[in-house]
C-alpha cells in the first residue's frame, strides 16, 4: 500500500518537482557519490586495492574502531560529542598493556607484577572507561554544561594522567611493549581466513559488541530515551522520560566501549606510548556523520555508523595506495567532516 501511494505521489509531480528531488537527492547523497568515485578511481590506479588481503585489511581496521564510533555516535544523538574518546582510549590501552606485560620483560613496568588474567584485566579496562563515562555525564546532566566544554576538559586531564602514569615502576616515560603472547594471541590472533589471508579474533568480538549495541538502541526503553532525549529534551522529561539517568547511561555506556577499544588497540599495535589514541576521536565522529548520526540530535543508525566506519577506512587505505603524504591525510580528514557536516544541517535546515 505504501509503494502504491508513493507511486502516485511521483506520478503526480510536476516535471519541475521531479527535477528538484532528482537535485535533492543528488545533493543528500553526494558525498557517498564522491567516495564511490573514489573507490574507482583508486581501482583504476592500483587493482590491489580489491585484492583479498586489502580488503581484510579494511575490515580489520574498520572493526578495530567500530565499538569507539558506537560510543561517540550516542553522544552525537543527544545533540552532543565526546573529545575525550581518543585519550580514554590510549590511557585504557596503556593501563592494558602495563598489567599484561611478559613476567620476564627486561623493561616490564612493574617487575613484581606477574601477568594478571585477561577477564580481570578486561574488566580494569571497562571499569576505567565507565568511569570516565560517569564523570563527562554526570558533568553534562547535573551542571548542565555543553558536551564539548566538558570532554575538552575531561581529554585534557586524561592526557596528564596518561604521562603521570607513564612515569611510574621501571618504565620512565617509554613505550609499553612486550605484552604477553597469550594476550596478543587472543585478540589478534585468527581461526579463519579467507584466500589465505587471516582474519584476526578482534573482528568477531566487534562485530559481536555491534550486535549487543544494536539491542540496545533499538529494543530497550534505554535505546528509546536516548533518542527522544536527542530529538527534544523538555518534551522527553516532561513525558516522564529520566533525562539525567538517561545521559549519564549514554556516557557511561560511551565509556565502556572505549574501554573495549583501549583493550583491544593495545594487543592490536603492540606497543603503547603517550601518542596511542591520539586524535581516534576525530576519525570516529567523521564516520558517524559519514553515516548519517546527526549533530541536530535524536538522529542515527547503527547500519550508518558501520557504513560510515568502513567508508572513511576505504578511503583512507585508498589514500595509502595512492601514496598521499600522511600529513596531507589530516586535510582530506577535515574537508570531509566539514562536507558531511554541512549536507547534515541542509537536511535539517529544509526540514524546518
Amino acid at each position: 500500500m505504501k509503494s502504491m501511494t508513493r507511486t502516485r505521489q511521483r506520478d503526480e509531480m510536476t516535471p519541475e518537482q521531479k527535477t528538484l528531488r532528482r537535485k535533492e537527492f543528488f545533493i543528500n547523497n553526494s558525498l557517498y557519490f564522491f567516495l564511490i568515485a573514489a573507490i574507482v578511481g583508486i581501482v583504476i590506479y592500483d587493482p590491489r586495492f580489491l585484492s583479498t588481503a586489502s580488503i581484510v585489511n579494511i575490515l580489520s581496521l574498520s572493526a578495530a574502531n567500530l565499538p569507539l564510533a558506537l560510543g561517540i555516535a550516542g553522544a552525537i544523538i543527544l545533540s552532543g560529542t565526546d573529545l575525550s574518546a581518543g585519550r580514554a582510549v590510549g590511557l585504557i590501552a596503556c593501563v592494558s598493556a602495563s598489567l599484561l606485560q611478559m613476567a620476564g620483560y627486561p623493561n616490564k613496568m612493574f617487575p613484581s607484577l606477574g601477568v594478571l588474567p585477561l577477564p580481570v584485566v578486561l574488566l580494569i579496562a571497562l571499569a576505567i572507561g565507565g568511569l570516565i563515562g560517569l564523570v563527562n555525564g554526570f558533568c553534562v546532566a547535573k551542571f548542565r554544561l555543553h558536551p564539548f566544554i566538558v570532554t575538552l576538559a575531561t581529554q585534557l586531564i586524561l592526557f596528564g594522567i596518561l604521562l603521570m602514569y607513564l612515569m611510574n615502576g621501571n618504565n620512565n616515560g617509554q613505550s609499553l611493549s612486550g605484552l604477553d603472547p597469550s594476550y596478543t594471541q587472543w585478540i589478534t590472533g585468527s581461526f579463519l581466513k579467507i584466500g589465505g589471508t587471516a582474519i584476526p579474533n578482534y573482528v568477531f568480538y566487534s562485530i559481536a559488541i555491534t550486535a549487543v549495541i544494536w539491542f540496545v538502541w533499538n529494543k530497550t526503553v534505554f535505546g528509546k530515551n536516548m533518542f527522544a532525549v536527542g530529538s527534544n529534551e523538555e518534551a522527553a522529561r516532561v513525558s516522564g522520560v529520566n533525562v539525567t539517568a538517561t545521559i549519564i547511561g549514554v556516557f557511561v555506556l560511551a565509556g565502556v566501549l572505549y574501554g573495549v577499544t583501549g583493550f583491544i588497540e593495545a594487543a592490536r599495535i603492540g606497543s603503547n606510548s603517550a601518542a596511542t589514541g591520539l586524535n581516534y576521536e576525530l576519525d570516529a565522529i567523521a564516520a558517524c556523520v559519514i553515516g548519517g548520526v546527526s549533530f541536530v540530535g535524536g538522529i542515527g543508525k547503527i547500519r550508518g555508523v558501520i557504513l560510515g566506519v568502513v567508508l572513511l577506512r576505504i578511503i583512507f587505505v585508498g589514500l595509502t595506495f595512492l601514496s598521499i603524504d600522511a600529513n596531507l591525510q589530516y586535510v582530506i580528514k577535515g574537508l570531509i567532516i566539514l562536507l558531511a557536516c554541512a549536507i547534515d544541517m541542509r537536511k535539517y535546515l529544509k526540514k524546518r
